[in-house]
């Protein structure tokens, strides 16, 4: 019998019976935060909805709504980034539990995991803490969903500028239609690229920070996060 399968053997049926509970009580956990990170992406994508059937609802339209939503889509990134922190805390403890103990249960063998998983999981209990950063959330949520609302923003965005409602005839007709009062075109579409840049860097800085974390989880052993 292998040391793992001891320490399973080591609960009563009372505490594998509570170990279940607990289970189901993370993944409901787990989803119910889900479902919140899906309500705040939806709002996302109906607000720039709207911004684009008032961008393209006229000949005089004016950009400025696609400006705008661009700022609106962070804000809520920024709200489902912080959802999805506490979701992380939820999913990374039932998964914990699925490798950890169901896995070599129904395997009958040990698998492949190696530390002592269960105060790991007791630690996380007795000082809770989110497992990954804000700014790594933010990357994640980039990466998974706001990255391609934030393209099509951009798209439509100098779409509307250059072939809206007539074909422009050369860089100084497209400075001329981004202006907006007194702020030159020429400075709001270089901040609307380093906008776009800033957020693309994020995306590829979090992902490289996401592999070192798993491989250094891998190297020592059971993680969470």
């Amino acid at each position: 019998m292998t040391k793992k399968q001891d320490q399973i053997k080591d609960f009563t049926s009372a505490e594998l019976g509570a170990l279940a509970h607990l289970y189901r009580g993370e993944v409901y956990r787990s989803t119910t935060w889900r479902t919140r990170l899906d309500n705040t992406t939806n709002w996302a994508v109906v607000t720039t909805g709207i911004a684009f059937s008032i961008t393209f609802s006229g000949q005089n339209a004016s950009p400025l709504p696609l400006v705008l939503v661009g700022l609106l889509v962070i804000v809520f990134l920024v709200f489902e980034a912080r959802r999805y922190r506490y979701f992380n805390v939820w999913r990374a403890r039932a998964r914990h539990i699925e490798t950890e103990l169901y896995a070599p249960m129904l395997l009958g063998k040990d698998y492949e995991r190696h530390g002592d998983w269960h105060t790991i999981l007791a630690n996380d209990y007795i000082n809770p803490r989110h497992h990954i950063s804000m700014l790594r959330a933010i990357g994640r949520r980039l990466r998974r969903s706001y990255a391609w609302l934030l393209s099509i923003q951009a798209i439509a965005y100098y779409g509307k500028l250059t072939i809206h409602p007539t074909p422009a005839l050369g860089m100084t007709e497209i400075f001329q239609r981004a202006s907006i009062g007194p702020i030159s075109g020429e400075l709001v579409i270089f901040m609307h690229v380093a906008f776009h840049a800033s957020w693309v860097i994020v995306a590829i800085a979090t992902l490289y920070h996401d592999k070192i974390s798993r491989l250094n989880r891998r190297y020592k052993g059971v993680g969470m996060g």
